[in-house]
């Protein structure tokens, strides 16, 4: 989801609930704690340099259990953040505690926010040889001479 994306969703609720992908909520006292960017720049294992650029969120679940987020005044934390940091119409990202920071895409149910999945990809498979578009096999439908080669006395060893 992008910035201009949420902040449509924001004009037309009241409150902001955030929904984990397992079906749990983020607590309703918890904080926005940033709206930013970030910027990542690296090289891939095909050796192409490379640059991402995400809206990114902060959620905190403070000790605060009075605390509820109104979407008007989580509008108002996007629009000034975009004013004074210059932030363009980016996708967003969102982190939030768990074990340790995890982080999410965004996603809308119509009601709720979703912190959707993310994953880690190899994003030079062709180049650099990663197994990603190797067949998996199961063991027992291997050929069946490879199964007779070492049995005892079979000569392999």
């Amino acid at each position: 989801m992008k910035l201009s994306e949420i902040k449509i969703h924001l004009a037309t609720s009241e409150m902001v609930n955030f929904q984990l992908p397992d079906g749990s909520f983020v607590p309703a006292s918890y904080h926005v704690t940033e709206v930013g960017t970030i910027e990542k720049n690296f090289i891939d294992c095909g050796g192409t340099v490379r640059k991402e650029r995400v809206a990114n969120f902060q959620l905190w679940e403070g000790n605060d259990t009075e605390h509820r987020l109104k979407a008007e005044k989580l509008s108002r934390i996007i629009s000034l953040s975009e004013r004074i940091l210059n932030i363009e119409d980016l996708e967003i990202e969102v982190e939030f505690q768990s074990e340790t920071i995890g982080k999410y895409g965004l996603d809308f149910d119509g009601q709720n926010f979703l912190l959707t999945g993310t994953k880690t990809a190899c994003l030079a498979s062709d180049v650099c040889g990663s197994s990603a578009g190797k067949e998996k096999l199961k063991l027992s439908e291997l050929n069946t001479e490879s199964k007779t080669c070492c049995t005892p006395g079979g000569g392999c060893c």
